[in-house]
């Protein structure tokens, strides 16, 4: 007998599989433009810019600043209601695209607080810059 549905980790498909392969591996990809040059952030076959489709994988440098944040406290589909309260956030990646995310080992969330991506079971979180290498 299986446990209670997951909903914290991804369904890949043949074009996302490589993003979360590489996320499985410590490396956190985005796509990059060749016709215009911007990187884009969720995984698409297409630029989101100039809907060119010369588009490619680009590992990131994993740094981020931290853009909004939620702090939730409930969450009932597993295993979120084991993690609260846990902080939503979405950051703005060096590179330039902005993601949805979760962030760790922070006790106090602030605009612009610096950012590195670390993995959790092969999904990409982020924690405060210098902090410890486990999420």
């Amino acid at each position: 007998m299986t446990g209670p549905a997951r909903h914290d980790l991804p369904e890949a498909d043949a074009f996302t599989r490589a993003y979360w392969d590489a996320a499985a591996g410590g490396r956190l990809l985005i796509r990059r433009c060749g016709a215009c040059g911007r990187a884009h952030h969720y995984p698409r076959e297409f630029c989101p810019y100039c809907w060119s489709e010369d588009v490619v994988w680009e590992r990131a440098s994993g740094r981020a600043l931290l853009y909004t944040w939620s702090v939730v406290h409930r969450n009932d589909l597993p295993p979120f209601g084991e993690r609260t309260p846990y902080v939503a956030a979405v950051v703005d990646l060096a590179e330039g695209p902005r993601m949805m995310t979760e962030v760790v080992g922070c006790e106090e969330p602030a605009a612009g607080l610096e950012l590195e991506v670390t993995f959790r079971e092969g999904v990409p979180v982020f924690r405060p810059r210098g902090r410890g290498t486990a999420a």
